[in-house]
């Protein structure tokens, strides 16, 4: 082609050039050439054209064959290219045209022009709270164009954050916050305050607000009251925002900020369930904003963790569903939200909902989960499999759990997983693993003064975790601060009487109709599994079979759709189904000779567990769990226990082994 193109062909290279570069036809073209084709040096646009078209060079459309401009664009000197390159930026510019996507291509292509970088700024401007992604690749070419990397660090470290990076998002905002007068300082504080908060040490976020200072703060007051409060710093939070202020500006997302500062004060304060319709209100005005910032904390997990905090997790799944929904955050919040949704699930006993909530966290973007949502994640699994009564995987998530608590501290919006890992840490007699990061999570609140919304689902939590460590010593403090929190708060008063109804159970001392209420009580405020396993456990203890068939058919009300079972997994019952009930020999059996409820059993009995331990484990008495063995026994045909054991193994076949 080269050779076809040169001589008498060489104006006709020059058009196929100039079109390839960007030019179209019927102009302007270049200079040099519109001057030759009008003094006629060479022949008339028309016909240099009509020679590139027989030529098989230059489609009927105008645009150069897709061969023919990669062969051209590859043998032109790049001088020469970036000098068309420079014209026709100019005939854009003079015409009051914008480049459009043609400014990417030739930043790509190696053009530097104050230009074509201005013009892909202006782009990333307009993509960066809405689009972080693409706000990322259009920074990134703007540099490659020309662009001062100072004046737009804290855009891009913004970019880089919101679209879930925070490695390259820290060592952008690094790059700049070391400088005498860096521009854009308060955003770059913003997203160094974000990203601190995502590593899960939120006292350095609260540390870049402190640095700022009030006079440099602005409109990020709300996100350093965030910061600082969730740090244990209510004072430097008060002094920096003051809930009656009006936002600076009357627009969504000022609004919406302004209230997630008002909601996360409120939440400290006598009356702090009134913080979270005013998270709520911030959550749906910036789902309406839909624009993706730093932030610490997004508002719908603010008010889904107030909310959780309050004994209403129908409402947390509600609000971080429709954050999900609307991208609430951008990319980068997404892990978060749908693994507070997950949490809310499980404290309501949807244990499927909550491993489906675990697993779209994990692919919610291409970014592993952030410190802070890996130990929110790995407590979430730590969780279900302490419910499900899956012993080997709480094994394996108590590995992932202590792992994630080298890489994260304790903050006040992470006191829900620290609260569960300090009982999974009772229950594997782990106490010391947690021992330091508890204290650091009371000393936390004692700096707070103690709100109660914050410190009585821990407080409930080292009740729970005292009762399965025997340990009347530490039990003590956590439940006369229940008793004391009642008078003000019905959580309190709920957790009280539970824990109370717990000791008189391990007590052997336990009033049947005290249990109950118990139990009731805690179902009301979210938590029917745990009802449901304080009345399964005061069953097992009963002496009355009155009582025992009293307790177990509250149990089963509380946790109806089903029962834990070694492998994980849930069997559905119905309630009146053989299942159900605990009687009979339960649903259509296989080639085992065994129904589902007897090989249910059958697992608990290969686990070594008693007849009362397989009772409080799915809902029945002692007495029934006896009678499933026995049945079993005559099934199989087996002599002896030992006997019982072998052919228990066989009938389970590889399903067992596996479990194992």
């Amino acid at each position: 082609m080269s050779q076809q193109l040169k001589g008498a062909n060489a104006a006709v290279r020059e058009l196929l050039l100039a079109l390839s570069v960007g030019f179209a036809l019927p102009g302007p073209l270049p200079a040099d050439l519109q001057n030759r084709i009008s003094s006629g040096a060479v022949e008339s646009l028309d016909e240099l054209v009509e020679r590139a078209e027989a030529s098989g060079l230059l489609r009927p459309d105008g645009t150069v064959a897709g061969t023919v401009q990669h062969a051209l664009l590859a043998v032109t000197p790049a001088a020469k290219k970036h000098a068309l390159e420079r014209e026709l930026v100019a005939v854009f510019t003079s015409a009051g045209q914008p480049l459009g996507a043609l400014a990417r291509d030739l930043a790509r292509g190696g053009l530097a022009d104050p230009r074509v970088a201005a013009e892909l700024e202006v782009a990333a401007d307009m993509a960066l709270e809405h689009d972080p992604a693409l706000a990322v690749q259009l920074y990134d070419e703007a540099l490659l164009a020309g662009a001062d990397p100072v004046s737009t660090a804290a855009r891009r470290a913004q970019a880089a954050a919101g679209d879930g990076d925070l490695d390259a998002a820290a060592r952008i905002i690094d790059s700049l916050l070391v400088r005498t007068d860096p521009p854009d300082l308060r955003r770059g504080a913003d997203v160094a305050a974000a990203v601190w908060a995502q590593r899960g040490m939120l006292a350095r976020a609260a540390d870049v607000y402190s640095w700022l200072g009030a006079e440099r703060i602005g409109s990020s007051a709300p996100l350093a009251v965030v910061a600082l409060a969730g740090s244990g710093d209510r004072q430097g939070a008060e002094a920096f925002f003051r809930p009656d202020a009006p936002p600076l500006s009357p627009t969504l997302l000022a609004a919406s900020l302004a209230q997630t500062g008002r909601g996360v004060l409120a939440s400290l304060g006598d009356h702090p369930q009134q913080g979270i319709p005013v998270l709520i209100h911030a959550s749906d005005m910036l789902n309406s904003a839909a624009a993706a910032l730093p932030l610490a904390e997004t508002p719908a997990a603010l008010a889904a963790l107030l909310a959780m905090h309050s004994g209403e997790p129908h409402v947390a799944e509600t609000v971080c569903r429709a954050a999900v929904a609307a991208n609430q955050g951008g990319n980068a919040a997404q892990p978060r939200l749908l693994l507070l949704q997950g949490w809310a699930a499980m404290m309501q006993d949807k244990l499927e909902d909550a491993r489906l909530a675990v697993t779209e966290a994990s692919k919610a973007n291409h970014w592993p989960l952030v410190p802070r949502d890996e130990i929110l994640c790995a407590a979430l699994e730590v969780g279900l499999a302490r419910r499900n009564g899956d012993v080997p995987e709480l094994l394996r998530s108590w590995e992932r759990a202590r792992e994630a608590m080298l890489h994260t501290s304790v903050d006040l919006y992470a006191l829900l997983p620290w609260g569960e890992l300090m009982i999974a840490a009772a229950r594997l007699r782990e106490t010391r693993r947690v021992a330091h990061h508890m204290e650091e999570a009371w000393r936390l609140l004692g700096r707070l003064g103690d709100p109660l919304l914050w410190s009585v689902p821990l407080h409930w939590a080292a009740v729970q975790a005292a009762l399965l460590g025997e340990s009347p010593a530490e039990l003590a403090p956590h439940a006369a601060a229940l008793a004391r929190a009642s008078v003000h708060s019905h959580l309190a008063a709920v957790f009280a009487a539970a824990g109370k109804a717990w000791v008189s159970v391990l007590a052997g001392r336990l009033r049947p109709a005290d249990v109950e209420a118990a139990a009731r009580g805690l179902a009301a405020v979210g938590m029917p599994w745990e009802g449901a396993r304080l009345a399964g456990h005061a069953a097992a203890r009963a002496d009355e079979r009155r009582d025992m068939m009293r307790l177990l058919s509250c149990a089963r009300e509380l946790h109806p759709q089903g029962t834990p079972t070694t492998g994980g997994t849930r069997a559905a019952t119905a309630p009146g189904s053989a299942a159900g009930d605990g009687s009979g020999s339960g649903v259509q059996q296989d080639a085992s000779g065994l129904s589902e409820r007897e090989k249910e059993v059958a697992r608990l009995v290969l686990e070594g567990k008693t007849y009362r331990e397989i009772g409080e484990a799915i809902y029945i008495s002692p007495r029934t769990a006896e009678h499933h063995i026995a049945r079993i026994r005559r099934r199989l045909g087996a002599e002896n226990r030992s006997d019982l054991l072998a052919r228990l193994r066989l009938a389970l076949g590889p399903d067992h082994h596996q479990q194992e």
